[in-house]
Order: structure tokens, then C-alpha cells, then sequence
């Protein structure tokens, strides 16, 4: 492993070899050459989600850009558990909140739910996918979750794939801890609500999908950007990697 220092880490869409060269632009050039004003012959890790951590050396700085060559890799691909984060929109700040945090504490997946409490009609994909690698970076974590396109709560029931456990954080009812889990899943997505929660049609079309386990986050109401952290980390304490 090298002794050269890194900067910083980017996530890039790229393939990575010794001696690749790579155009770092737009937001992450700014960062770069603005912010940490990256000089010529400094290092920056790179990770594109596959091919482990890669060590690049700045080989040309200009306004908002820099160029940079792939020098060794240094850390093997990790993976992320198999946890997907299904989620119905809130107030937009919130929503980059919950993004931020889902992608830190190591969700593969994102896709937001429609709801008849929902009180978000569409979100900007692009922003969520941007708010993913951020925090990506910043965290350490070698990928960067999938996003998909938001649907309604029905059509995700409808064709939820087979194999996979799906955690309904239930505000009310017989909604059991979640260290009193036990099934054979290894396979998992935890369903978080709206402000105002489910409508009791839409708990009861729930907890009917033969692959729900209603679950409890305690005898107090969370709001759902709370509920989202304390879900994910009581998910990672009992059946993730932590």
C-alpha cells in the first residue's frame, strides 16, 4: 500500500488502470481547485463502486478542473449489505437528510414511495444522486446506492421480488422489536412512512404481503427523517455488518 497522502476521495464512473487519466469537472473540480485548491503533484482517492480505492496524482490543475492519473490501486472492493431504503418524500430539506444518512449507514438501494399521505408529488432524481455521492465520499463507503424512479406503495407491494425481507416500521398494532426478528432473509428493505403515517388502508394492504414483519421503533412517534436513522441502525446492529 502506498505512503503517499490523499487530499480527499471522489466517487468517478469510470474504469480505472495504471496510468488512466481522468477529467474531473463540474462540482468536483470546483471542490478541488476552489475549495481544497488541489495543487499539481498532490493525490486524491478514487472509487467508482467496483474496482476498489485508487490512488490518482494531480497532473494538471486549470479554473474548475483538473486532470489526474491513476497511480496504484490501494484498498479492494468492499461491498455494502443488501438492504434496500423505501421511503415516501417529505419537505425537501428532509429529504436530503435522509438521503445523506441512509447512504452513510450503507443502504444499496433508494427509491421513493408514493403514498396517500405523501406530501411530495416528485423529486429531483438528479439532486438525490448527487446527495448519494457526497456523502459517499465523506463516509468511506467503497459504492454508492442504486437510485430508482419513485412509485406508488401498490405497485411496489405488487411486485415486491420474492427472497427478500420487508421491514414495515409500524407506528401502532402488534408490531414486534427488532431483535426479536428471526427469519432466514438476507435479503432486506425497510419501508418508512409519511408525515402523518400510512392510512389504516394502506397498513392493512401492508402487513397482508406475506413478506412483511411489522416492526417498532418504540413507544414514541418519530418524525420520519428520525425514523429512517433509527430503523437503518437498529437494522445494522441485528442483521447487518456493524
Amino acid at each position: 500500500m502506498s505512503n503517499k497522502s490523499s487530499r480527499t476521495r471522489l466517487y468517478i464512473n469510470e474504469v480505472f488502470q495504471e496510468g488512466s487519466v481522468h477529467h474531473i469537472e463540474c462540482n468536483q473540480g470546483h471542490y478541488l481547485v476552489n475549495v481544497l485548491r488541489i495543487k499539481v503533484g498532490e493525490f486524491v482517492t478514487l472509487f467508482n463502486g467496483d474496482q476498489g480505492e485508487w490512488l490518482a496524482e494531480v497532473i494538471k490543475v486549470k479554473k474548475g478542473k483538473a486532470l489526474l492519473t491513476a497511480v496504484e490501486k490501494t484498498i479492494e472492493q468492499k461491498h455494502d449489505p443488501d438492504l434496500w431504503y423505501l421511503f415516501a418524500p417529505v419537505k425537501k430539506a428532509r429529504v436530503d437528510y435522509m438521503i445523506q444518512k441512509a447512504t452513510e449507514l450503507g443502504v444499496s438501494y433508494i427509491r421513493p414511495i408514493i403514498t396517500q399521505h405523501t406530501n411530495l408529488d416528485k423529486i429531483k432524481e438528479e439532486k438525490i444522486i448527487n446527495n448519494m455521492i457526497e456523502a459517499a465520499e465523506q463516509c468511506g463507503r467503497m459504492t454508492v446506492p442504486q437510485m430508482d424512479v419513485m412509485i406508488s406503495l401498490e405497485e411496489m407491494l405488487e411486485n415486491f421480488p420474492e427472497g427478500r425481507g420487508l421491514i414495515f416500521c409500524d407506528e401502532a398494532g402488534d408490531a414486534i422489536t427488532f431483535k426479536e426478528i428471526k427469519t432466514s432473509y438476507n435479503k432486506w428493505a425497510i419501508l418508512i412512512g409519511p408525515e402523518g403515517g400510512f392510512s389504516e388502508t394502506e397498513r392493512e394492504l401492508i402487513r397482508k404481503h406475506p413478506q412483511s414483519i411489522p416492526v417498532t421503533l418504540g413507544p414514541r412517534i418519530l418524525r420520519a427523517d428520525t425514523a429512517a436513522v433509527s430503523a437503518l441502525s437498529l437494522w445494522q446492529s441485528f442483521l447487518g455488518d456493524w
